[in-house]
């Protein structure tokens, strides 16, 4: 995450919630590295089911203090829409 966006927040969260274009939530952990905000653990599995591919142009606003809103845009500028797949269900956010 740039710097800039992180420094909204008086204590970065451990866990963030990725809610997508169709309302499904998925938790990611965050990770320190660098001096860096990372999505750690849940966001390979997110971004597979997702199919985001280099060239993807991915979106993110924050909801709540541990809450962001993902959208996915093609390499055409187009946004992608998934439905909720399979996936782990480790990786699922309850609601």
């Amino acid at each position: 995450m740039p710097l800039d966006f992180t420094k909204h927040f008086v204590a970065v969260p451990t866990e963030f919630k990725l809610k997508n274009n169709t309302g499904c939530s998925w938790k990611v952990t965050v990770k320190l590295m660098n001096g860096r905000v990372t999505l750690d653990q849940g966001w390979a599995t997110y971004a597979a089911v997702h199919q985001i591919k280099i060239g993807y142009m991915v979106t993110f606003k924050l909801l709540t203090p541990d809450t962001l809103k993902v959208i996915i845009f093609d390499d055409d500028g187009i946004e992608v829409v998934n439905k909720c797949g399979k996936h782990d269900e480790a990786f699922a956010a309850k609601e």
